[in-house]
């Protein structure tokens, strides 16, 4: 209700501003600033374009990125209208990942329209996901002007088809964060129909818009600095010289060692190229272009797991290029997986006796903040200090640049200074969709065979003996990877069958989610109940650690008559010692699913490294319950499209001693789900089925924060055992289990893993979401009809004991937890003969 005397007040508003408009005659001047940014998939805000419909001329270039504040003036409709076009930013960036020589350009565009702009046109194209992060991203963009921003600000829907006022409604009631941005613009909004472009009455509408909101800011316009803008004007002049300098300095150096190579010293006719950087800075496209062909995989995601080897023949050379696998933009060394740096180590052992170039992969689209820099410096310290002289910085997604030259770029940022200084001012820039493909890749091996001419080392040399160890780790850790998979398998199949008793429904189960921060336990929470109930934001880490939640969150939901509920822990730092309000929130966490919880799924990203402090922490917050609550415990990796082609026992036995502690301890429970929001049914079902056998196994048990054992949710009397009945069931346990044991094969079969990814490349996810699309919301109920046609197949006409009412001896279940049954001994499930027991069903 609120919302729709939102939207009919703001109709009001523009309705009376126009009118009165009307009445007056018309401003002879009017000075228009275009701001906005870029959708994840890359297209643009239609700023250009507006501008041109605006002028009523082509004076704005749609062809390519406005990198430079643009300032065009036309007389239209009886004013002089002048325009400013803007470079735009990701919208889900945070302001300290736009570039700096972006944001000296925003700031400069007021300036290009003294004494000051009378609006500023936001411009947003209609149907666009505007989420949370959004919203955090324009605030901060939008701080590069002054607090009078928002008064002077219209928000311009444009569109490429007719737009209904009942559609443009929907959208915006769909993002309350939408909403929010039209309260803080007084309501002020217009819709831009860019295909007709000769439709004049839409542009004469949007002046009266303006000059109506001039009216009401006391016909004043937004002010501006001129002792700022001198400023700004220096420092691109600055740039500008500094550019010129680097470009003169580059070109000296490159004459030089022309004339090594021309006096006599040839180049290899086979040169050895490594590709190292940052996961989406479009190395595996740049390895394509530089082969002249598709031989390394590229899709949304994670592409290069492995390391990857290609050869081709480039511009009468023989070629051997290597891609490894990236590591996130702004993660330190220790947090990136074990997998992954081995894997990076081995990409300069792939082509003997060593690479004559590294390839330092960087994108242009995003700042080589901090961060940034840290990441490059850490993750190269893999190799040795000599790498230096053998690397060259390669910079990608050269469209950004826009009419700006990469080294105004580099003068601009100090990050990108220090680097292309590191590697001795040897760097290039390649563009993907360019023209100049195969001219750029000419270029970029001649300046390789001049670094080479310029080495006192012919190429960057490694050690072989390092090289054999490497494989043999690899191989070892393959063996142990598939022992793990068949032995897992084995126990839960064992298992099953030993407990298939006395079938009994499932009702209900409960489920509390620990990890530490930005581990996903918010996603996982989602999926298992199939709505978007806990507060998540998929945005990157510099936006997610401004905020802290330090209240569990509990959400319920039904599927198929199963009552599910959910606990979600707050979660910590990882670099800090785990603080005391973490450890009663995950007290406080079992009782806020009375009685108690059947399972603690114990969240792990599969893409950041498990260290000991992480075991640590989770074994701290877990001891309050005892020993006996690793029984109701499941290690649930996240991020399982970071793997792509590995399967998740090759990244748990490569991870090292704490992560396969954590495991075993859980009794090798485990799980891996993908990140992203396109639901598939199957992993839950699999899940599903896994809880409902830890449920089993624990005979409907649940945790409390007493020491002494509690009671299975049964009904209030229940018999004792006998001896003679407790050897009976005890024999029949003896039973299934053999024979589970003798249908086991000694090679259990294990289905290969494939898989797609499906992260999208400009986000650094941390699972936490945003408001759903209607896709996600169909996504959403499709995952939950077919998990609720699985659990109605499985209780109505079920084969499997939910063990629920199964009184098993304690013994029993603490030994198969403690084991694994990778070798099965019988004689562990044999009593002590003669020894009475007394159990309560």
């Amino acid at each position: 209700m609120e919302e729709e005397k939102s939207v009919s007040m703001e109709t009001m508003v523009n309705v009376h501003a126009v009118s009165t408009s009307g009445q007056s005659q018309h401003s002879p001047e009017l000075r228009i600033v275009l701001i906005g940014g870029r959708e994840l998939h890359g297209n643009p805000s239609n700023k250009s374009a507006t501008g041109n419909i605006i002028l009523g001329k082509t004076v704005f270039d749609t062809s390519r990125r406005t990198a430079q504040s643009v300032v065009r003036q036309e007389e239209v409709h009886g004013r002089q209208v002048t325009v400013v076009d803007t470079p735009g930013w990701w919208w889900h960036y945070p302001r300290e990942n736009t570039p700096e020589l972006d944001q000296i350009e925003i700031r400069n565009s007021v300036h290009l329209c003294p004494p000051g702009p009378h609006a500023f046109l936001l411009v947003i194209p209609v149907g666009i996901v505007f989420p949370r992060i959004f919203k955090t991203a324009l605030k901060e963009h939008l701080e590069l002007f002054n607090e009078r921003v928002f008064c002077r600000t219209i928000v311009l829907f444009t569109t490429d088809a007719p737009c209904s006022n009942k559609h443009l409604k929907d959208e915006i009631r769909m993002w309350p964060e939408l909403q929010w941005l039209l309260r803080q613009c007084g309501n002020q909004k217009h819709v831009l129909d860019i295909s007709k472009k000769q439709d004049s009455t839409q542009v004469i509408n949007l002046f009266k818009k303006i000059e109506a909101m001039f009216a009401e800011n006391a016909s004043s316009h937004y002010s501006i600095d001129s002792a700022r803008g001198n400023v700004l004007r220096e420092k691109i002049e600055a740039i500008a010289e500094g550019a010129l300098r680097r470009v003169a300095a580059v070109q000296a150096k490159r004459r030089r060692l022309r004339a090594l190579i021309e006096g006599g010293k040839t180049p290899p006719t086979h040169l050895r190229i490594v590709m190292v950087g940052a996961q989406w800075s479009a190395k595996s496209s740049a390895g394509n272009t530089i082969l002249r062909k598709k031989a390394f995989a590229v899709h949304q995601g994670r592409t290069t797991e492995y390391c990857e080897i290609s050869h081709g023949m480039v511009a009468g050379r023989q070629l051997t290029v290597v891609d490894s696998p990236g590591w996130f933009y702004n993660q330190t060394l220790k947090d990136t997986s074990g997998m992954d740096k081995l894997e990076i180590v081995n990409s300069v052992h792939l082509c003997p006796p060593g690479p004559h170039a590294v390839l330092l992969v960087v994108s242009l689209t995003s700042a080589f903040n901090a961060s940034y820099q840290r990441a490059v410096q850490e993750h190269m310290s893999l190799f040795s200090d000599k790498v230096w002289k053998h690397t060259l910085v390669l910079f990608t997604k050269a469209d950004w640049l826009g009419v700006k030259t990469v080294e105004e770029r580099i003068e601009s940022e100090e990050g990108l200074q220090w680097l292309v200084e590191k590697c001795g001012n040897m760097y290039h820039v390649l563009g993907h969709t360019n023209h100049d493909g195969e001219a750029q890749v000419t270029e970029l091996l001649e300046k390789i065979e001049e670094m080479w001419a310029g080495n006192e080392d012919p190429h960057y040399e490694v050690d072989p003996t390092r090289a054999e160890l490497i494989e043999a780790r690899k191989q070892s850790g393959a063996m142990l990877a598939k022992k793990m998979r068949q032995s897992t398998q084995r126990q839960a199949n064992i298992l099953r069958e030993l407990f298939r008793g006395e079938r009994q429904q499932i009702t209900d189960f409960r489920v509390v989610l620990v990890g530490k921060k930005k581990s996903g336990k918010s996603m996982v929470g989602n999926k298992i109940l199939f709505e978007e109930l806990f507060d998540t934001a998929w945005m990157k880490k510099e936006f997610q650690d401004q905020k802290i939640n330090k209240m569990c969150m509990k959400h319920q939901g039904n599927v198929a008559g199963v009552h599910i509920s959910v606990v979600e822990a707050p979660g910590w730092l990882t670099d800090t010692v785990t603080p005391d309000w973490a450890k009663g929130e995950v007290l406080r966490s079992v009782s806020m699913c009375a009685p108690g919880p059947h399972v603690f799924l114990l969240v792990i990203p599969i893409s950041k490294a498990f260290t000991e402090k992480d075991r640590k922490a989770l074994v701290d917050l877990l001891m309050p319950f005892g020993e006996r609550v690793w029984r109701h415990c499941m290690v649930l990796f996240t991020w399982k499209d970071w793997l792509n082609e590995r399967s998740i026992e090759e990244h748990i036995t490569a991870e090292g001693h704490d992560l396969r502690w954590l495991v075993e301890k859980c009794g090798n429970r485990y799980h891996a789900m993908k990140c992203n929001r396109f639901y598939d049914s199957q992993p839950t079902i699999e899940l599903f089925q896994k809880i409902i056998d830890m449920i089993t196994q624990n005979k409907g048990h649940y945790v409390t924060t007493e020491d002494k054992d509690q009671k299975p949710a049964l009904p209030a009397k229940h018999p004792i055992l006998t001896e003679e009945e407790w050897n009976r069931r005890e024999q029949e346990l003896i039973d299934r289990m053999l024979k589970a044991v003798a249908r086991e094969p000694e090679e259990v079969a294990v289905s290969p893993v494939k898989m797609t990814s499906s992260i999208d490349g400009a986000f650094i996810p941390s699972m936490s979401g945003d408001a759903p699309s209607e896709v996600g919301a169909f996504c959403f109920q499709r995952a939950r009809a077919k998990v609720s046609e699985w659990l109605s197949q499985k209780f109505g006409n079920s084969d499997v004991t939910s063990g629920i009412g199964m009184s098993a001896a304690d013994s029993y279940v603490e030994r198969l937890d403690e084991s694994s049954l990778t070798e099965v001994d019988t004689s562990r499930f044999f009593t002590e003969k003669g020894k009475k027991r007394r159990y309560s069903f």
